[in-house]
């Protein structure tokens, strides 16, 4: 679950998103289709239909060249710097790079073929390369800086000053005040890692398109609901084993049969297949990888001069310090042990009394966990389940959207998709005017990354001319038997409301300059929006209306809603823990500075040292933990999720304070402060000026049901 940065970071950073009909509409017809300016309606849309992998390259270095033409351009021009022949300037920059840029992550991420493979080993180090001359160039800096010094007369707004702020601040950060040899290190390093984030990443995906486990017979199947079967089925089919079932190596395969199927020995072989990606000792293995990753971070942490890479991610994160993140992992840690071992205890006593004559293990976990959903809450999981249609969700997500952010949806007809699973539809406000295009890819396929994601295809901004963003959200389900709806699991239905909470704060941007709009904001608070959208799932008016049968179309009964309450925070020892200790251990891999680590060992140690039940191993494993070694994204900043809903879980109560989930007035503020301010305003003041004041660790802990610390701080400050 994330924001998945399409193209190139330090461009997204740096300049505007595409943008038909300003400037860039202008460029000259050229023979490559990828580097013109989109056509079509909505604004113009990315030319999906046109896309061919040998023109990627080629698009890519014509718009590095346009841009750094673009920088010349700035740096020579002999009138003394303002914002204006600057910072605007460096925002229509890159029009061309942005768009090819976009495309490019699309297939990185959706459609990643051994032909596009090759085109992104090559081309990720250039692009490194080309991003360090930007950020590298004397005179451009010196530019920035004379603009930023002087930015209570040179800027006219306060989006102004932020943005000033973020331009002078990202160079200053990549390396802009260092002297020649040490920016030549940096140049370097930025290189080689990024030849080792592609190669971290293929690995992964390799693991995930080539491994799957197959069931041969139908005694394989006991204990599996019919979703589940079907789905294995259809995927057997669509890799050519008609006839037989196959647990794809994604998640979204892995986890319901590891929940559900009766078959333990089946279920380690899943489990083991699953949590081992990139750690098979063979040409897909990452621990080298890795091991090189940490040792240049910590280096070219030095040479920036911060005491670890940690210390310069969190540095413009809400957060300020990984001491101050670490604080809130280690708080909510005992407790989150403390239930792990009540959870672990009851399982024990449901297996005992099975007469199975087994001692929990992690694959174990999620199976046993479920007879004891059902012993002591009445509640099947699988009772639920038919009441999930994606489709029907999808529309609960729409009506969620009008009632909170008025936003409306209506399919788009006439827009090119990459792939046939793809469907667009338009976004409008409440007057009828456009606010933008949503782009939904919800199903696994080869080629394709595993997890979920959003994606911005173009930012709002508004300051050449009025532009709307373009946005997509993309998945990993299982597709069911033709003609039979998609069926998932209330887990998944809450991943699905997360990303779409991205796609509303990208959808909602009203700024003016598209650097800072949408999702553009600190690591650790691009998580609110989305992790605050997942309580809208549960609230009566959705359940009520979009959690139908299948079969029969009536809705979720009462007495099932009562049990999801009343079990609403089962489990969450598990769920915390897994997803916590990965956080940890990120941030412990970034904080132990430059000796060489060994991840397996540092792995292995570092948890025991912790006290990790061995009943449970990381949500992500070192070698494939994508988020924070596929690229910097989130490393050292995977504690975010959790930053994140300390923020939104106290965010929510102010609809239940209120008039409910649906209260009017708390709606618009959360619009105007959070939703709608993209990186306008300092997140904890915006956070301020939605709640009235800090929020504290208090909602957290209750929402997980967790004893609260005895002085339950505010998170932020």
């Amino acid at each position: 679950m994330s924001v998945l940065v399409v193209g190139l970071s330090l461009v997204a950073a740096l300049s505007a998103p595409p943008a038909p009909g300003s400037n860039a509409a202008k460029e000259t017809p050229v023979s490559n289709p990828l580097i013109a300016a989109w056509k079509g309606p909505f604004g113009g849309v990315p030319p999906f239909d046109l896309v061919k992998v040998a023109d990627l390259k080629p698009a890519l270095e014509a718009a590095m060249a346009e841009q750094l033409a673009a920088i010349d351009t700035i740096t020579m021009d002999p009138a003394p710097a303002t914002f204006e022949n600057t910072f605007a300037a460096l925002e229509r920059s890159s029009r061309m790079l942005d768009r090819v840029g976009t495309l490019y992550g699309v297939w990185s991420s959706t459609m990643s073929s051994t032909e596009f493979q090759a085109v992104e080993r090559e081309m990720e180090p250039k692009l490194a390369a080309f991003q360090d001359k930007i950020t590298q160039n004397d005179k451009l800096f010196a530019r920035i800086a004379a603009v930023y010094d002087a930015r209570e007369t040179s800027c006219k707004t306060d989006e102004q000053k932020r943005l000033a702020w973020r331009y002078y601040t990202n160079f200053v950060r990549a390396g802009a005040k260092l002297d020649a040899a040490a920016k030549k290190r940096v140049a370097e390093i930025n290189e080689r890692l990024a030849a080792l984030f592609t190669s971290f990443t293929q690995n992964v995906l390799a693991e995930e398109s080539e491994q799957m486990v197959l069931l041969q017979a139908e005694t394989d199947l006991e204990g599996l609901p019919p979703s589940v079967i079907s789905g294995a089925a259809a995927a057997a089919e669509a890799r050519g084993q008609k006839g037989k079932w196959a647990i794809l190596n994604t998640r979204s395969s892995v986890e319901p049969f590891l929940s559900y199927s009766n078959r333990r020995d089946l279920r380690e072989k899943v489990w083991k297949s699953f949590v081992s990606r990139g750690d098979h000792n063979d040409a897909h293995d990452n621990k080298k990888a890795i091991t090189e990753i940490l040792k240049l971070r910590a280096e070219r942490a030095k040479l920036l001069g911060y005491k670890t890479h940690a210390h310069w991610r969190v540095e413009d994160a809400m957060a300020k310090t990984p001491e101050k993140a670490m604080e809130l992992m280690e708080t909510v840690w005992p407790a989150a042990v403390g239930r792990v071992k009540e959870e672990v205890a009851d399982m024990q006593a449901v297996a005992n009394q099975e007469g199975a004559k087994l001692t929990i293990e992690p694959w174990d976990y999620r199976y046993y966990a479920e007879k004891v959903r059902k012993a002591k809450y009445d509640l099947d999981a699988n009772e639920v389940k038919p009441y999930m249609q994606l489709e029907k969700l999808r529309e609960g997500m729409f009506y969620v959207a009008q009632r909170l952010l008025d936003l409306h949806f209506t399919p788009a007809k006439g827009v090119p998709v990459y792939h046939p699973d793809v469907r667009v539809w338009q976004v409008k406000d409440g007057k009828g005017k456009l606010v933008g295009l949503w782009y939904f890819d919800p199903y696994a396929r080869p080629d394709k990354r595993s997890g979920a994601w959003m994606n911005a295809y173009r930012n709002q901004e508004r300051f050449d001319s009025e532009i709307t963003t373009i946005v997509s959200n993309n998945a990993n389900f299982v597709k069911a038997a033709p003609g039979e709806p998609v069926l998932i699991s209330w887990d998944d239905a809450r991943t699905l409301f997360h990303e779409f909470g991205h796609a509303l704060h990208g959808l909602s941007s009203n700024v003016t300059y598209p650097s800072l709009s949408g999702t553009a904001v600190a690591r650790d608070y691009v998580e609110f929006p989305s992790q605050l959208l997942e309580h809208w799932l549960s609230t009566p008016e959705v359940l009520n209306k979009y959690a139908l049968h299948f079969k029969t179309g009536k809705p979720l009964p009462k007495a099932l809603v009562e049990k999801l309450d009343r079990s609403a925070k089962f489990n969450q020892g598990f769920s915390t823990l897994e997803y916590l200790s990965a956080a940890l251990i990120d941030m412990k891999f970034h904080l132990a500075g430059d000796p060489t680590i060994d991840p397996a060992t540092f792995e292995q140690t570092t948890l025991t040292a912790m006290g990790m039940p061995k009943e449970i191993v990381m949500r992500h494993r070192p070698t494939h933990f994508q988020h924070i070694f596929g690229s910097d994204g989130y490393s050292a900043g995977y504690y975010s999720y959790l930053w994140a809903d300390t923020l939104s879980a106290d965010a929510f109560e102010a609809f239940t304070e209120g008039k409910g989930p649906f209260d009017k007035a708390v709606a618009k503020k959360l619009k105007q402060f959070v939703f709608s301010a993209g990186n306008t305003m300092d997140p904890a003041a915006a956070y301020r000026a939605f709640r009235g004041r800090d929020p504290g660790i208090g909602a957290l802990m209750r929402d997980r049901g967790f004893p609260e610390p005895a002085k339950a701080a505010p998170a932020t400050k």
